[in-house]
């Protein structure tokens, strides 16, 4: 035996005191590590660069909607697979996996409810499952809640964070985009608001549809929005991109968002917009 070992029994050493490993999160901008209760209180921003983390569909909804006052939708039900994609891995088997680690069967959860006493269907997409892509389920979900809306005659408000069409079902995910549009043509025709709230990321298809056709598109601070990559911009017409380009703030200064609005403010802002641009008929 050696004499650490022997001192060691003689002294009063407790058991080394477990802890959680996710006491803390990193910060992905100013790499500070903050205390996970404090980043959770604090809406999931961080307290010292301000940066917008990425939050799930039910978190979204009780952020945006007044407690208690919101049921959510029901899930389309699609054909699955329709095209029986296999690349690494068979498209069902992606579908499992993504919905082993979230909450809900598809990226796009709709509520119906109120903000601060507005009556709104609040329409989420969820970049947590499979980057928040676009295929059927997503199509008809956001189909069926614009549809309640117009049923309901209240404004629809469309949260959006996606990485474009799901490409494991081809030309049927493309098909969302004119699907989509149609919608808002419907509620525009009702006079009905459709308001927009572009988080990080909001890219490809989904730009190139419905996230682009409200009557007012806000931004989180910092959000990427666009429809192609930097990358691949920049190798197209050969030139550096100034800096902060596709960044809510740079599209807010360049006319194509309306207004950067900071989470802690986004329900007080939803509420005003549902208030002005909702007809007396339907108030």
């Amino acid at each position: 035996m050696s004499w650490l070992t022997r001192v060691r029994e003689r002294l009063p050493f407790g058991n080394k005191r477990e802890s959680p490993d996710n006491l803390w999160i990193k910060c992905p901008r100013c790499t500070e590590m903050v205390f996970r209760t404090e980043y959770e209180q604090n809406m999931s921003v961080c307290p010292h660069c301000d940066h917008h983390g990425r939050i799930g569909a039910d978190k979204r909804l009780s952020q945006v909607m007044d407690e208690g006052s919101f049921e959510l939708l029901p899930s389309p039900q699609v054909t699955e697979d329709p095209l029986r994609f296999k690349d690494t891995k068979r498209y069902t088997d992606r579908l499992k996996a993504a919905r082993a680690s979230n909450p809900h069967d598809d990226a796009f959860t709709a509520a119906f409810g109120t903000i601060e006493g507005q009556k709104a269907v609040v329409g989420v997409q969820d970049f947590m499952f499979m980057g928040g892509s676009m295929g059927m389920a997503v199509g008809d979900s956001f189909c069926n809640a614009a549809q309640r809306a117009l049923d309901e005659n209240c404004g629809f408000i469309c949260i959006t964070a996606a990485g474009g069409a799901r490409m494991q079902e081809g030309i049927l995910s493309l098909m969302q985009m004119p699907r989509a549009t149609v919608m808002t043509r419907r509620l525009r025709e009702a006079g009905l608001p459709y308001i927009v709230v572009l988080t990080d990321p909001t890219t490809g298809g989904v730009t190139a549809s419905y996230a682009m056709l409200g009557d007012v598109h806000i931004a989180e601070p910092g959000a990427l929005i666009g429809f192609a990559g930097q990358r691949v911009i920049q190798e197209t017409i050969r030139e550096q991109l100034p800096e902060g380009f596709q960044r809510a703030e740079y599209l807010h200064k360049h006319g194509m968002v309306d207004m950067v609005v900071h989470r802690k403010d986004l329900r007080e802002r939803l509420s005003q917009l549902l208030e002005y641009l909702t007809p007396a008929k339907a108030a």
